[in-house]
């Protein structure tokens, strides 16, 4: 039995959907039980013989991040806070997990270019500011978990961890498909008056879950590892898509800096980055090259009824 965690949300209904379509049972917490002790609860789930957890729930504020800035306490609740009491659990009754995390805790390229790794340590957060309060929350996150920053001797602090790891990281970084939602990336570059223009790399939402759950049915080794689609895109190139297949022929506009957007459509800072997918690769998971998976995204675009 697959305990999901956040099954209603954008992540976890894709999950949800996922485990179904191949016939693996899982469950869910409902409100009951999430009100009880946690005695109860953990002997609830041992006696649902739960054999791997994912965890989908988070904070990540609507419409956007700004609003974590309004809500610190359940922002680092569902952050940083719940991933400490999953791990717990999941020792306590010795189930293997799986978090879904965010590439949002970096910004730009590594030094000397490229994406960054899963073991560089976080550029956008609290320990190296200045960050949004939600990047700071999901860092945190990960600390709690078992990692932390080492000191490596050379450019860049290491991310390593504390201890043997016991599940897995799932780095997510702005999640689209061809479902027009308030959540997808996509339907959001079509609702803003005005963009920032910004390279970044991006998860198709379906591809991201599959490689998640090929992580759980290959037996990956145990760590973090950035699930975004190869390559990276800038903003206007997702924006001439857009255009190409007439999915919105609005006139798009752009900031001229970023601090135009900062001063007049933003209330913290922004992470916009690109993350190195090798060792996903090197594990054996592939996923389409973004450019791809936004064509055909964009190709088979269903539209908010």
């Amino acid at each position: 039995m697959i305990l999901l965690l956040g099954s209603s949300g954008y992540v976890g209904k894709k999950f949800a959907e996922l485990l179904d379509c191949r016939n693996v049972p899982w469950m869910t917490l409902n409100r009951r039980l999430s009100s009880v002790s946690a005695r109860e609860a953990l002997s609830y789930l041992r006696d649902q013989n739960v054999s791997f957890l994912i965890n989908c729930a988070g904070y990540t504020g609507k419409p956007n991040v700004d609003a974590c800035e309004l809500d610190k306490g359940n922002c680092l609740d569902g952050n940083a806070v719940l991933p400490a009491l999953i791990r717990d659990a999941c020792r306590e009754l010795s189930i293997d997990w799986g978090h879904v995390s965010s590439g949002c805790i970096y910004a730009l390229e590594r030094p000397g270019g490229g994406g960054w790794r899963e073991d560089d340590a976080p550029n956008f957060s609290f320990r190296q500011p200045p960050c949004s309060f939600y990047s700071g929350t999901k860092a945190l996150g990960e600390e709690v978990l078992g990692w932390a920053e080492r000191d490596a001797g050379g450019e860049w602090p290491k991310w390593e961890h504390e201890s043997d790891p016991e599940g897995y990281v799932w780095r997510l970084r702005i999640p689209f498909n061809e479902l027009d939602g308030p959540r997808n990336y996509l339907s959001k570059l079509q609702r803003y008056d005005n963009l920032l223009q910004a390279r970044n790399s991006l998860s198709q939402l379906d591809d991201f879950v599959n490689a998640c759950w090929e992580c759980v049915e290959k037996k990956l080794p145990y760590g973090i590892y950035n699930v975004t689609n190869p390559g990276s895109v800038k903003t206007s190139d997702v924006v001439e898509l857009i255009l190409k297949y007439a999915v919105n022929n609005k006139n798009y506009k752009f900031f001229d800096s970023e601090e135009e957007f900062m001063a007049k459509a933003a209330k913290t800072p922004r992470s916009n980055c690109v993350l190195d997918t090798t060792k996903l690769q090197d594990a054996g998971i592939s996923m389409r090259p973004v450019e791809e998976a936004l064509e055909w995204s964009l190709k088979n675009w269903k539209r908010e009824s």
